[in-house]
């Protein structure tokens, strides 16, 4: 099975181009767990398939390295609209793609036919708690107390088709994920598991962000965790709508806009090609 090795900011993935692989998708979480492996596989965040689409132009399905599926991964998204126009599976720039978490539009930014960045409208935030979805009384969720790993955190619940769960922090770098991570994401209170981004307000323009991501652990990078994060931002007051969210490898540019809808801005790029035991 022949595979591209794909990342954006770091946050990296294996993609399987569907339309000319053949892949049984019933086993695809238990494939992404065996190739997502850093020592004893491909090694990566997740598992990339590129998909045929009644509705779209494409569909995208993501698993995680533990082989779970996410609905929808916005590194992954803009990895998926350059490799299929410097593929030439597509001309145009602007994409229609199906995710389960919705119809997602990324745009290519070209320069003299080179895709310098990808735009991505992810759509409106989902703020109500039981869209998010987390358990407790109707409302939104933000600076609101949650208690675990024996600390008690101030949280702003987002959904960008998938949970996030945002905490402010005085220093990101401080943050141990490892020890923390993994209890706010099996927390009770998210019946589906969420993200964790842990968010450093530099001034009312910038931002850092470190994440522990749902079903992958730490990562580099996370594209919706930093929509939703600019997001949970505004909500506190705590900067303006047009944001740039800095992490270990760069920077994406997020905008929550006039149209409630939020875009992301950021760089993908392909790695390597190679081929993979059937």
């Amino acid at each position: 099975m022949h595979f591209t090795k794909v990342q954006g900011l770091g946050n990296d993935f294996i993609l399987v181009n569907c339309f000319e692989e053949k892949l049984d998708i019933s086993k695809a979480g238990d494939l992404a767990v065996e190739m997502c492996r850093r020592r004893t596989g491909i090694g990566a965040d997740g598992l990339l398939l590129l998909l045929p689409s009644k509705l779209t132009d494409i569909q995208m399905r993501i698993f995680n390295s533990d082989g779970s599926e996410a609905e929808m991964c916005g590194n992954a998204i803009r990895c998926a609209a350059r490799y299929l126009y410097d593929h030439n599976m597509i001309a145009k720039s602007k994409i229609t793609v199906e995710t389960p978490a919705g119809i997602i539009i990324p745009e290519l930014l070209l320069e003299n036919g080179v895709v310098k960045s990808v735009r991505v409208d992810m759509g409106e935030p989902r703020l109500e708690r039981s869209e998010i979805p987390m358990l407790g009384r109707p409302g939104m969720v933000v600076d609101e107390p949650l208690a675990a790993a024996g600390l008690t955190f101030h949280i702003t619940a987002v959904s960008m088709g998938n949970p996030h769960c945002i905490i402010f922090v005085p220093d990101a770098d401080e943050v141990t994920l490892p020890g923390i991570g993994p209890s706010i994401e099996k927390h009770q209170s998210f019946p589906r598991k969420t993200n964790v981004e842990f968010i450093q307000v530099l001034n009312r323009d910038e931002i850092k962000m470190r994440v522990w991501e749902r079903g992958a652990g730490v990562t580099m990078a996370c594209g919706t965790g930093a929509c939703a994060a600019v997001v949970a931002c505004v909500l506190n007051g705590l900067t303006g709508r047009r944001v740039t969210v800095r992490l270990e490898m760069g920077g994406l540019f997020i905008e929550w806009a006039e149209d409630n809808h939020v875009y992301m801005t950021g760089p993908a790029e392909e790695v390597y090609t190679g081929s993979y035991p059937a």
